[in-house]
C-alpha cells in the first residue's frame, strides 16, 4: 500500500528517530507499537516538530510565530494535553482536520497548516500520526490567536478560499507509474508538503497549480528553488544518488542547505529510510525537463558591474567558493552552476550573504560548516554587485537584481529577528 510503512521499516525508524521527540508516555489505548512507530515515522516525515515547537519550547506544544504576506499565525498544540492540546480530540476530529481543514470546533484552518497536502493522506496514515501524538508527554500551553486584519481573522473567510483552490481527497496512485514512483508521489504531495514552499503562489496564497514544484516563497526573505527538471535552476542535472544525499545529509557535490531546508533535513529527511528517499529521487527526476533556452530574462550585466563584482568576490567569497566558483567538493558549495544561485528569485541569496547560514548537522556529515555574514561589511551597492556577479559568472544566468532588492531584504530580515 502507498501511504504505509512495512512494519520492519517503521519499528527501525521509530527507533532511529527517537531522539527527535519528548520521551513517550503509556501507549494510547488499543494501540500497537507497529502503529506508534508508523505515526512517529509519518510525523518525522512532514517535518511536524519545526513549525509546532516554539524557540525554546516544549516539543510539539505549538506557539512558533509563522510570518505570512497576511500576518502572523501561530502554530497550535499537538501535545494530549485535554486542555489546550488534542487530548479531547477523536480520530475523527484530527481526520477532519488533516483532510479538510476543520478542526474539532467546527471552524476552519488556515492554509499556513497545509491540509491540502494533508488531504492526500489515507485514513490509515492519519489514524498512525493521531495515535502517535497521543503517546507524547501532555504540555498546557494555551494556543495564540492569529494577529491577522480583518476580513482575513474571520475564519469562515477560508470557506470561499476553499472553493476556489482547495479539493479534500487522498492520494490515487498512478496507475501507470511504478510502485517506487508512487511511494515518492505520495510523501512529496502528501506528508512531506514540498509544495508549500517550493511553488509559487497567487496574490491570496493558493499554489499555482501549472507551475507545480517550479519554485516558490518559504517565509522570511527565503526562496525555494525549483524542483522540476530544468537543467538550470531545478535538479535536471542531479543524479538520484545526489538528491539522496542532499536529503539525507543536507549537502552533496552541487549546494547545500541554508535557511528553512536545514531545519527540514535536521528534523525530517535525515530520518527517511533509504527506500523513501529513493522513491523521492525517482519522482522529482521524472518531472518535466525545460529548455534552457527557454529561461526568463536575465538581463545584460555589463563589463563594470561584471568588474565591480568580481573583485568583491575575491576578496570575500574565493577563499572558499575558489576563483572558479567551484567550491570544495561537499566541503564548500559550488557557486557555479548551482540551481540556488540561478533560482529565479535572488531572496536566498541576499539572505546568505547578508546573515551568514550553516549547513544542516548529521551523523553522516557532522561538521555542519558555517559562512559568515557579510551584511555590516558591505553596503547595499556592493551587495548588488557581488550578487549579481555570482549569478552571471561562469556561465551562471539570472535575473538581476537592484540596490532596492537589498534594502527591501535588509528591512524584513530585521524585521523577523535575523539580522
Amino acid at each position: 500500500m502507498v501511504g504505509v510503512p512495512k512494519l520492519a521499516l517503521a519499528i527501525v525508524t521509530g527507533l532511529i528517530s527517537l531522539s527527535l521527540v519528548p520521551a513517550v508516555r503509556v501507549s494510547a489505548q488499543g494501540a500497537t507499537f507497529s502503529n506508534i512507530a508508523q505515526g512517529r515515522y509519518l510525523v518525522t516525515a512532514g517535518d511536524c516538530a519545526s513549525c509546532h515547537t516554539a524557540k525554546k519550547g516544549k516539543s510539539f506544544a505549538g506557539g512558533r510565530a509563522i510570518d505570512t504576506p497576511f500576518g502572523i499565525l501561530y502554530s497550535t498544540n499537538l501535545t494530549p494535553d485535554t486542555e489546550t492540546g488534542i487530548g479531547q480530540w477523536s480520530e475523527q476530529d484530527f481526520y477532519n482536520a488533516m483532510h479538510t481543514g476543520i478542526r474539532r470546533d467546527g471552524k476552519h484552518l488556515y492554509p499556513a497548516f497545509p491540509y491540502p497536502w494533508f488531504s492526500k493522506l489515507t485514513r490509515n496514515d492519519v489514524d498512525a500520526i493521531k495515535t502517535f501524538l497521543d503517546t507524547l508527554a501532555p504540555v498546557k500551553q494555551q494556543n495564540k490567536p492569529p494577529k491577522l486584519p480583518w476580513p482575513l481573522s474571520w475564519r469562515e473567510a477560508m470557506i470561499g478560499w476553499n472553493t476556489l483552490y482547495f479539493t479534500a481527497g487522498s492520494f490515487e496512485a498512478d496507475p501507470e507509474k511504478s510502485t517506487q514512483w508512487n511511494r515518492g508521489a505520495y510523501l512529496v504531495e502528501g506528508p512531506g508538503h514540498c509544495g508549500l514552499c517550493h511553488t509559487p503562489k497567487n496574490f491570496l496564497g493558493a499554489v499555482n497549480t501549472d507551475h507545480k514544484l517550479a519554485g516558490g516563497n518559504a517565509g522570511e526573505y527565503w526562496y525555494a528553488p525549483s524542483l522540476t527538471g530544468d537543467l538550470r535552476d531545478g535538479v535536471g542535472a542531479w543524479s538520484d544518488v545526489e538528491i539522496v544525499e542532499y536529503l539525507k545529509t543536507g549537502s552533496n557535490n552541487n549546494t547545500a542547505t541554508a535557511g528553512p531546508m536545514t531545519e527540514v533535513v535536521k528534523n525530517s529527511t535525515q530520518y527517511l529510510s533509504e527506500a523513501d528517499l529513493e522513491a523521492i529521487a525517482i519522482y522529482l527526476k521524472d518531472s518535466p525537463q525545460k529548455s534552457v533556452a527557454s529561461q526568463i530574462n536575465t538581463g545584460d550585466l555589463g563589463a563594470p558591474a561584471l568588474a565591480r563584482g568580481e573583485a568583491l568576490y575575491i576578496d570575500n567569497c574565493s577563499g572558499c567558493h575558489m576563483y572558479d566558483g567551484g567550491g570544495i567538493a561537499r566541503v564548500f558549495p559550488p557557486l557555479k552552476a548551482s540551481a540556488a544561485i540561478q533560482a529565479k528569485s535572488a531572496d536566498t541569496v541576499i539572505h546568505v550573504v547578508l546573515t551568514g547560514a550553516r549547513m544542516a548537522t548529521t551523523p553522516v556529515k557532522p561538521t555542519g560548516l558555517a559562512m559568515p555574514a557579510f551584511g555590516a561589511k558591505l553596503d547595499d551597492q556592493q551587495m548588488v554587485d557581488v550578487v549579481n556577479y555570482i549569478r552571471h559568472a561562469w556561465g551562471n544566468r539570472a535575473p538581476l537584481i537592484s540596490a532596492g532588492n537589498v534594502a527591501d531584504g535588509r528591512k524584513k530580515i530585521a524585521q523577523s529577528g535575523a539580522l
